[in-house]
């Protein structure tokens, strides 16, 4: 068994969409109109038949209240595996990404968490 897909629930999914390619790097794999919203999935270029990413839109009312906890504990709704995240955080940094935390070594593993725009916290990470 392995993980196919899982989501994270975006305001916009367009708007999720920019973020998620244009300044995360990952690639479209999937758009399929589904009335006022899509199936919009993203993945890894490293890894283009992989674990997709849902850009899911946040219409169910759970949602919202469930997001603004998250945010506001400062809990990360997704962690993405990086190989460095100093250098990535420096590069996201380049490009106006606001992080909640900056680089921070815990023993073997180095996380950074960012604000995706859309609502969310979001993990990067490297281990040792």
């Amino acid at each position: 068994m392995k993980i196919h897909l899982t989501n994270v629930f975006v305001d916009d999914q367009e708007k999720a969409l920019r973020f998620y390619t244009d300044v995360l790097g990952f690639v479209k794999k999937h758009d399929i109109p589904m009335g006022a919203d899509r199936w919009l999935t993203v993945v890894s270029p490293e890894d283009p038949d992989g674990t997709e990413l849902l850009l899911e839109p946040s219409g169910h009312p759970a949602v919202l209240p469930y997001k603004t906890a998250l945010v506001q504990d400062g809990i990360p709704a997704a962690s993405f595996a990086v190989d460095d995240v100093q250098a990535e955080f420096d590069r996201l940094r380049g490009l106006g990404v606001h992080f909640t935390q900056e680089p921070l070594e815990m023993g073997p593993v180095t996380t950074a968490v960012l604000d995706d725009t859309c609502g969310n916290l979001i993990q990067i990470a490297h281990s040792k």
